[in-house]
């Protein structure tokens, strides 16, 4: 069996080792909501994808608030709810948590990564 090794050193499986069929099917999981994200990160400079209920989504977004920066908002459901559409954001993303957090097109990471990034200097409005 082959793993692939990305440029973070995360494991991932080989797409020689999925049968066709998976394939298939885990290209088309909940394939609009990728192809959605993926448009609003092309489109605006920050998008934040997130959750009800979640306080580090909150977090996030106030950091965000408090800088006065503009964002675009995702929100896809609450801890029961859309978990599927979560998951298929993350199987995209390769970010396991929410919020995820794209600059300039770029998955900066969570909350921690954008407080860390604002702090630096790194993100500015």
């Amino acid at each position: 069996m082959r793993v692939m090794t990305t440029a973070d050193s995360r494991k991932k499986l080989s797409s020689d080792n999925i049968a066709p069929e998976a394939l298939s099917k885990m290209a088309s999981f909940h394939s609009e909501v990728v192809a959605h994200v993926a448009s609003e990160v092309a489109s605006h400079r920050v998008v934040v994808v997130g959750m009800k209920q979640n306080p580090v989504v909150k977090k996030a977004r106030k950091a965000l608030d408090d800088l006065g920066a503009e964002y675009t908002y995702l929100e896809y459901g609450s801890y029961m709810g859309e978990w599927k559409k979560r998951l298929a954001l993350k199987l995209w993303s390769g970010w396991p948590t929410f919020p995820q957090v794209f600059v300039d097109g770029t998955l900066l990471g969570g909350a921690d990564e954008l407080i860390a990034a604002i702090a630096s200097g790194k993100f500015k409005n």
